[in-house]
């Protein structure tokens, strides 16, 4: 009996400790509801088992312990066992305790460091986040948004699930993801009435239409213009590379067709060099005759010339003289039906001279300034005489001398209807007007006088286009005319 005592004294004190710590350790529900039960029933509990303790319980006394339907014993030997043992072992797992702590420890530092770091990353985040929608709403001129709240102010609710626990992340951690969330969704709104705003503001469809159809219209007007330019520029420079051209083409021909002469009937030996006459074949707006001498200013003049005309009607342009300023400053001219007339400074006289029996003539015209006084002669005698022909009007000077065409500008723009067809020599120009003595001597060839400001001489006259140079002697070829 007394062994049967110690027994069941042993296996309390030995199963109470166990029975205290229980809740501590427990991981289920079982453990739990054993954990609520009252001290004094721990001790059954270790009898019994947790779940046996629960499910048997019966009725209770008043203010005393649940009935128990039964016991289980479980045979133990007389001795009580050691309590020295427990604390051995307590003693030999201090140590691993001891680092799982540490190792812990660190785990939780690491943690803390990580959080530490992710904070100050979305720290500036929100920098940038919050520059970028200051930057947004002053572009808008739009009123400063409320501040974000502040984050100490910010609770996140815990998670369903977690049974009232904390969650993982901080709760800084949170707030401030939020606060990050909240900026976003503000830049997403500004941006989305950004182009609202700029549409509202932009002016119409139609206007802008409009100011790029005048724009385009000025455009277009400026390169037409620019290209008018361009092309009357490039008109000019063609007339005049082309003129050069002609000029230089007829020289080339009229020194070969020299050429061709002197070798077939060998040299002309003009003897004197002014016995030589200018022809003109055929009647064109090309073939004449320059003198390289220009008239000085002059207040009178005789100008003499030898010509066989051999035009139907009208003998054209003997001669003109063309200066900067006036083309017709000295002509004379038969166009068409009109009669033979002397244009000074297009101030015209007419001449009864008749030159059109295809026969060799000496003609001379005088004229001064003072009055304008003029006369005419054919073959040593004067024809006519008058009076008001460009009244003191002078001579200007470096004009261009041609003969066989009319000049409508200096040097050019001839006239194939006013071109003269035939043959021109003895070509004189006297500063003043010749006594009729003198004329007379010129055309009889008693007299070889040369002129004073102009001389023919074979060095002194071009010929362009075709008119050609071969020997005359006037007197001879007035008498076979």
């Amino acid at each position: 009996m007394l062994a049967f005592l110690g027994a069941i004294i042993c296996i309390i004190a030995s199963v109470h400790p166990a029975g205290t710590a229980a809740p501590a350790a427990a991981a289920d529900n079982d453990s739990a509801a054993a954990a609520l039960l009252p001290a004094a029933d721990k001790g059954l509990g270790a009898l019994h088992g947790p779940a046996e303790a629960l499910a048997s319980a019966g009725p209770r006394l008043p203010g005393g312990p649940p009935l128990f339907s039964r016991f289980v014993c479980t045979p133990l030997s007389t001795e009580c066992p050691a309590t020295g043992t427990g604390s051995a072992a307590g003693s030999a797992a201090g140590p691993e305790e001891l680092l799982a702590l540490r190792s812990a420890a660190a785990q939780l530092r690491r943690t803390a460091l990580e959080q530490k770091e992710r904070i100050r990353m979305d720290q500036e985040t929100i920098r940038e986040l919050t520059g970028k929608l200051s930057r947004c709403e002053g572009g808008l001129r739009s009123p400063p948004a409320a501040a974000p709240p502040a984050a100490a102010g910010l609770r996140a609710a815990p998670h369903p699930g977690t049974m009232g626990h904390p969650p993982d992340e901080p709760p800084a951690v949170r707030e401030l993801e939020e606060a990050v969330r909240t900026l976003q969704d503000r830049i997403d709104r500004i941006e989305q009435e950004l182009p609202a705003r700029t549409n509202g503001s932009a002016p119409t469809a139609p206007a802008l239409a409009r100011d790029a159809l005048h724009t385009k219209m000025e455009q277009l007007e400026e390169q037409l213009l620019s290209k008018i330019l361009t092309l009357q520029k490039e008109r000019q420079a063609a007339s005049t590379d082309r003129s050069q051209q002609q000029h230089n083409i007829e020289k080339e021909l009229n020194s070969l067709q020299n050429r061709v002469t002197e070798l077939e009937h060998g040299p002309l030996g003009y003897s004197p060099p002014d016995a030589f006459k200018v022809t003109i074949p055929v009647q064109n707006n090309y073939m004449y005759a320059r003198m390289k001498k220009s008239l000085p200013e002059l207040y009178a003049f005789t100008i003499c010339m030898w010509l066989k005309s051999k035009a139907l009607a009208g003998i054209g342009t003997p001669f003109s003289y063309s200066v900067q300023s006036q083309a017709n400053e000295i002509v004379l001219l038969e166009w068409g039906s009109n009669p033979l007339e002397l244009l000074i400074n297009d101030k015209v006289a007419q001449l009864p001279l008749s030159l059109k029996d295809k026969a060799w003539h000496h003609i001379c015209v005088a004229w001064t300034t003072r009055d304008g006084k003029w006369s005419a002669y054919q073959d040593g005698e004067q024809r006519g005489a008058g009076e008001n022909l460009a009244s003191w009007h002078a001579i200007r000077p470096q004009g261009v001398v041609i003969l066989g065409q009319e000049q409508d500008t200096l040097g050019g723009r001839f006239d194939a209807t006013q071109a003269f067809v035939g043959e021109l020599a003895q070509f004189g120009v006297w500063d003043h007007m010749l006594a009729p003595a003198e004329i007379l001597g010129l055309a009889n060839c008693s007299s070889h006088l040369q002129g004073n400001v102009i001389q023919w001489d074979d060095q002194a006259v071009e010929v362009f286009g075709g008119a050609s140079k071969a020997g005359f002697a006037a007197c001879e070829e007035g008498r076979k005319a």
